[in-house]
């Protein structure tokens, strides 16, 4: 049987001689998550592009983005990794990098299409060859090695190393150079993260601090394998999560890892589309200082915490917008869904329980069927142990629409409420709303993304490596 869409009206599944109909919904159209920007509002002092080497079938197809930084300042670099106890070879090839280089890096180096994950010593080799190849590529080399190394893809197959590094070194002055500053640039390296994902990730934003304009860029990419859990490469160190944040604002490499710890934490570390942590799931941000001269002091968080502060709320939004994208494009999904829990003692507790509600198979199966059992969300609620005692007398727990309309309580002071069925349903049906969980034993508040799981789901990681 052949499926040529994502989305399709009916499943058809044979037991034995009798045949199954399942009337299924289509998927919603994601084309509207992405347009074009203005070559003015992405960060000076990059160039970037994404082609296609090899790694994937389809030649047009893009699988290898290559981003460089061209700064004549130090570039600081910071990361964020899978905790994941098996992680791929460039994780650690990365980690390793930022480490002998005091957080400075000026390039980054991503393929689609092989994870280059449980691929032994192999796999290793291969990641610092992609290490090496791109570091030829900066002029002035300042440190042995200068570039940070991503990937993507099916899990437990070697890299077509020879392919790769030929893309890589097309890049160079004397080769098919693409490498570029403007919209199409960038979009063809967002295009080069993608497995499974139906769009190319891209935002860019300007803010202003200390009377200077800065710009911000990201991309991001991932539909399914998405519950991350990541910490910084001097920490304990879950398709794929991989992400890229561009800045021309100067920062130290120590206040740049610090910022992102605060963000991944409010952002990539609160969302889930199947609750599966990946191997290789890395979030790389790069400070350039181009946007000030050289006299512009670095951004730090202990010689101007007012300034530092400015910049870890700005990149903790961005990184919060460029994370529900990939929920929004989850696999299958048809809701866009925020969890939000209030009234906790820390909080950990409350990230703890919107985490656990956000992955709860029947929490997301029952909004896939547009039923609200939210028996199923205080269940899941209940579960999580926390630093304090829940009294569920003074739990609440409503839907709240996202048209503006009046929220619907489900649960007050514990005591469930006469539901209107029939407003349940209008506001489940919609393709984003919000669950709100109020525990009543604290001040400390959590917000997680998630959605919901579909057939298509299903269907998608049924047949993955075909």
């Amino acid at each position: 049987m052949t499926f040529t869409a994502r989305s399709f009206p009916v499943i058809w599944k044979r037991f034995s001689s009798s045949t199954t109909t399942i009337v299924t919904k289509a998927i919603p159209s994601k084309g509207h998550l992405h347009a074009p920007l203005p070559d003015s509002a992405f960060p000076k002092g990059f160039v970037l592009t994404g082609l296609h080497c090899g790694v994937k079938k389809k030649p047009e197809v893009l699988d290898l983005a290559v981003i460089l930084s061209t700064s004549s300042r130090p570039t600081s670099a910071a990361a964020s990794f899978t905790r994941n106890a098996f992680k791929a070879a460039p994780v650690l090839v990365s980690q390793q990098v930022l480490h002998r280089s005091n957080g400075r890096a000026r390039a980054i180096v991503v393929n689609s299409g092989c994870a280059n994950a449980v691929t032994g010593k192999q796999g290793m080799e291969d990641a610092w060859e992609m290490v090496r190849a791109t570091d030829t590529l900066l002029s002035d080399p300042q440190s042995p090695n200068e570039t940070l190394v991503m990937s993507t893809g099916v899990i437990g197959q070697t890299l077509p190393i020879a392919k790769v590094l030929e893309g890589i070194r097309s890049q160079a002055p004397s080769g098919t150079r693409t490498l570029g500053s403007t919209f199409e640039a960038w979009e063809r390296a967002a295009r080069a993260f993608m497995t499974t994902d139906t769009f190319p990730k891209l935002r860019a934003r300007k803010f202003t601090i200390n009377g200077n304009e800065f710009r911000m860029a990201g991309m991001d990419k991932g539909a399914g394998m998405i519950h991350p859990d990541m910490g910084p490469s001097s920490g304990q160190l879950h398709a794929t999560l991989l992400g890229t944040i561009l800045t021309d604002a100067p920062v130290t490499p120590r206040s740049l890892q610090s910022a992102l710890n605060y963000a991944v934490d409010r952002s990539f570390n609160s969302i889930s589309v199947d609750g599966d942590m990946s191997t290789n799931d890395t979030i790389v941000v790069l400070a350039n200082g181009a946007a000030t001269t050289n006299q512009e002091p670095e951004i730090d968080e202990q010689h101007d915490p007012i300034a530092y502060e400015a910049f870890k709320q700005e990149l903790t939004s961005f990184a919060a917008e460029l994370a529900q994208l990939v929920v929004r494009d989850g696999e299958g999904a048809t809701k866009f869904v925020t969890v939000s829990v209030e009234g906790a003692p820390t909080y950990q507790d409350a990230h703890a329980i919107a985490s656990r509600i956000s992955t709860s198979a029947l929490v997301k199966t029952a909004l896939f069927g547009e039923d609200a059992n939210w028996g199923r969300i205080l269940a899941a609620t209940g579960s999580i142990p926390l630093s304090e005692p829940l009294d569920p007398a003074r739990v609440n727990v409503s839907f709240i629409p996202t048209d503006g309309t009046a929220p619907l309580p489900l649960l007050v002071h514990g005591e469930p409420e006469k539901v209107d069925e029939v407003r349940a349903k209008e506001i489940i049906s919609q393709d984003d709303l919000e669950i709100k969980v109020e525990l009543g034993i604290g001040s400390e508040s959590a917000k997680y993304w998630t959605c919901d799981f579909s057939y298509e789901y299903v269907r998608i990681n049924g047949d993955y490596r075909t």
